[in-house]
């Protein structure tokens, strides 16, 4: 209505849920766009001169203080007094002070008894008129209507229970959609007379409602509506169960019945319990043997009904129902209860690494010594083998070619993984029969390793995030083949090398995002990355002419950044060729500029880079690791082999060595800056104990560290995965021809994969089985593997 009673065209947003869960945040629309400010402007003039100036006296309109006076009042309890006056309906209420426009009336249309109420106005209503189904609530214009079926959908009772001898309760239909909020469509609009009608089903919990509507005209006139709905039977019953119930509890399961009739009643309760798995009746499991309880209650009052339970083992979930009858009435309500188990799930884990040609023997001590326990109860054990752990840059080639940024370190990261795929597919005709093996007969190569262990997982980790990058992973492993296919490759490193492209500026350097200035960092990366390309015999970078006139343009361009910093220092420092002047960035451009020797030098930038390579000589030691692999990649590679190993030298004294993790360094850890990065850091020792020492023993144990950082994620970034890839390619792609399988025996017989029915997996040469219940024993603990 508008201000004079007249109709309006209007449209309203509705909303309605468990009042209950204003308890946690209180929920309410709001919708005021008129401005109640006036402008003003404002002139000051204190400083205009050398002297301030003030234009009001010190003490114009001082406060006046006074002390309050207290009067003694009446204890109300809680309660506010407030008065009637004007269209307001004022009234006293519990807890605070309310009042809206007296306009909404509450209309009562089934027999279900309905509470509406307008901010504390209640107005209770009651009708004869038989059961409607199902339960449906509709409003009109702030009127609340609810429709109840009598015989199951709402409704409670009071008593001491007793057992009962009455007909079995079983066919009553119990209240199952306990939802906490009713959907409707919420944009509604005014018929020709001004009124909204809106008919939906109700949710079939027994519980206040809170109903809140904005509403407004076109011309932006506005109004507001709060209304409370309960819904409720004549007959209810209430459950009072646990959030979870535990394996050898006994506990009282309680419920409560109320009575909202408008006579006394007797009647009765009972209680049937399924496995919610199989919905088959386990009330013999759980002791609930007399399940039916008499009870007694009056109107206006409620009764507690109560049920002596225990808990048994095996049961991972219960549905419980609980239903009373009472002369016409009835009512139930059934929910499902999760069963916790009273044992702890301990897992023991023994890594099995074999490193080269022979026979190592493994002692599962935990799983040795289980014999001697009373109490433990095996649940499995898992063999998993990975003969080919190198086929896992493979296999995390999709991350790199899918993740979805448009940066310049990214298209190159899609450039490199796709020139490095087209190099592999080339090269040998056996590593393209495992893609094809994978497509067809070995679909789990492409799940992920935590997809393999289903078993290990419960419904919680389910939500945790690394489960959830590792379905991303079992994604982009089914999309390996794809990335394979040679149409595909082509298309796409021409797509990403184009993009790339448009991000390299006139003078060489590479910028982050389009529109940024370039990047000495990020130009000094994709250098680094081509360098790493043409080191691994990848023909694109050289053969192709746009590729290499972009390496070209980006070499020079970084070779004009190291000039500008010589002739800063020139004229700003003093003392440039006495102390230290060099950084990571610079050390970043000397490794960098080592893949691309061929490209000339101008006297000038000979002049910077001798005097950077002199610097990084003298003042290696002040790096971290990362750094000082790169000093040793660009000595060895100039002509300064000494320098080179006596930098390994002192990087392998400060390793660490494990048998489960190989070989890696404590302080190789985390940081803010790019040069604090475990994975690239441990690749590019890698290309250092490979390429300046020459070890490859040590070579292969630190491969070991950089695949256990893997598992069942990807190296984290990009970036890190770009340079695990080329660490575990270094020596070219002839480690993934390897086939090789594994002897492994247990308790001295050979494990024979057939007839447990695991089968080997192409390439990767992975494979899993398990033992279950009461095939385990203790001897499974001895294991050898050549």
């Amino acid at each position: 209505k508008g201000p004079k009673g007249e109709k309006v065209a209007a449209e309203l947003l509705l909303s309605m849920y468990d009042a209950s869960l204003d308890a946690f945040a209180s929920n309410e629309f709001g919708l005021y766009p008129y401005q109640l400010y006036y402008p003003r402007s404002y002139r000051n003039t204190s400083g205009f001169s050398s002297n301030s100036s003030e234009t009001y006296s010190i003490d114009w309109n001082d406060y006046f203080s006074y002390s309050p006076r207290s009067y003694s009042e009446l204890n109300w309890f809680g309660f506010y007094l407030a008065n009637y006056g004007g269209t307001y309906y004022n009234y006293a209420v519990r807890g605070g002070y309310a009042m809206e426009e007296a306009q909404f009336e509450a209309v009562e249309m089934s027999d279900a008894t309905v509470v509406s109420r307008t901010n504390g106005v209640s107005k209770n209503k009651e009708s004869n008129k038989a059961p409607a189904a199902p339960s449906t609530v509709s409003a009109t214009t702030g009127a609340n209507r609810s429709e109840k079926d009598e015989d199951g959908r709402l409704n409670g009772a009071d008593k001491t229970p007793g057992t009962a001898q009455s007909p079995d309760l079983s066919n009553i239909q119990a209240r199952s959609n306990l939802n906490e909020t009713a959907f409707f469509y919420p944009q509604l609009e005014t018929d020709a007379n001004g009124d909204i009608l809106v008919k939906f089903t109700m949710p079939e919990a027994l519980t206040k409602w809170k109903v809140i509507g904005l509403g407004h005209t076109k011309d932006l006139k506005i109004g507001a509506i709060q209304k409370e709905v309960i819904t409720q039977k004549e007959l209810m019953v209430q459950p009072n169960a646990p959030r979870f119930m535990r394996e050898g509890d006994k506990m009282v399961f309680s419920s409560k019945v109320s009575n909202l009739s408008i006579e006394d009643l007797d009647g009765t309760a009972q209680l049937f319990l399924f496995d919610a798995s199989t919905m088959q009746p386990i009330d013999h499991l759980f002791k609930n043997t007399n399940n039916a309880v008499s009870f007694s209650v009056k109107k206006d009052q409620s009764a507690p009904l109560m049920w002596n339970i225990e808990i048994p083992e095996g049961i991972g979930a219960v549905k419980y129902k609980v239903v009373a009858k009472a002369k016409n009435h009835s009512d139930g309500e059934e929910m499902v209860v999760p069963i916790l188990s009273n044992r702890m799930l301990v897992t023991e884990s023994l890594p099995l690494p074999s490193k080269g040609i022979g026979t190592k023997n493994f002692d599962f001590t935990k799983l040795l010594a289980s014999g001697s326990s009373s109490s433990i109860r095996h649940h499995q054990v898992t063999l998993e083998y990975t003969s080919n752990p190198a086929w896992y840059a493979i296999q995390a080639m999709p991350y790199m070619m899918e993740y979805p940024h448009e940066c310049a370190e990214q298209l190159f990261t899609r450039y490199y993984s796709n020139a490095i795929a087209s190099n592999i597919v080339n090269s040998s005709p056996k590593i393209k029969q495992v893609f094809e093996s994978w497509k067809q007969s070995s679909p789990d190569a492409f799940l992920s390793n935590l997809q393999k262990n289903q078993e290990l997982k419960s419904v919680m980790l389910e939500e945790t995030p690394w489960v959830l990058e590792a379905k991303d992973e079992s994604q982009r492993k089914r999309n390996v083949a794809l990335l394979f296919d040679l149409n595909k490759m082509d298309n796409d490193l021409d797509k990403a090398i184009t993009k790339l492209a448009k991000l390299q500026v006139s003078n060489g350097g590479w910028t982050w995002f389009p529109g940024m200035p370039d990047s000495r960092y990020i130009t000094q990366h994709i250098i680094t990355g081509m360098g790493h390309l043409d080191n691994l015999k990848v023909k694109n970078v050289r053969e192709e002419r746009r590729v290499w006139k972009m390496v070209e343009d980006g070499v020079q361009y970084l070779d004009r950044e190291l000039v500008k910093d010589l002739k800063w220092l020139k004229a700003h420092a003093v003392d440039y060729k006495k102390n230290q002047h060099i950084s990571e960035i610079h050390i970043q451009y000397l490794y960098a500029r080592s893949y691309f020797k061929d490209i000339p030098m101008t006297d000038d930038v000979k002049e910077a880079f001798e005097y950077y390579q002199a610097q990084a000589a003298k003042y290696w030691t002040s790096f971290g690791i990362y750094n000082q692999g790169m000093i040793a990649l660009h000595a060895h590679r100039y002509d300064n082999p000494i320098l080179g190993k006596s930098i390994m030298k002192s990087i392998k004294e400060r390793s660490l060595m494990n048998e489960e993790l190989g070989m890696y360094w404590k302080d190789n850890i985390s940081g803010y800056y790019w040069y604090q990065a475990p994975i690239e850091t441990q690749a590019m020792l890698i290309e250092a104990f490979d390429e300046v020492v020459d070890d490859q023993a040590a070579v292969e144990e630190m491969k070991v560290w950089l695949l256990k950082q893997k598992q069942t994620t990807d190296w984290k970034t990009t970036k890190a995965t770009v340079e695990a890839c080329y660490a575990l390619l270094l020596r070219g792609v002839d480690i993934l021809e390897n086939t090789e399988q594994v002897e492994i025996k247990i308790n001295g017989k050979l494990l024979d994969l057939k007839a447990l029915g695991a089968s080997v997996e192409a390439g990767t040469g992975y494979f899993k089985t398990s033992w279950r219940d009461k095939d385990i024993t203790p001897d499974l603990g001895k294991i050898s593997v050549t």
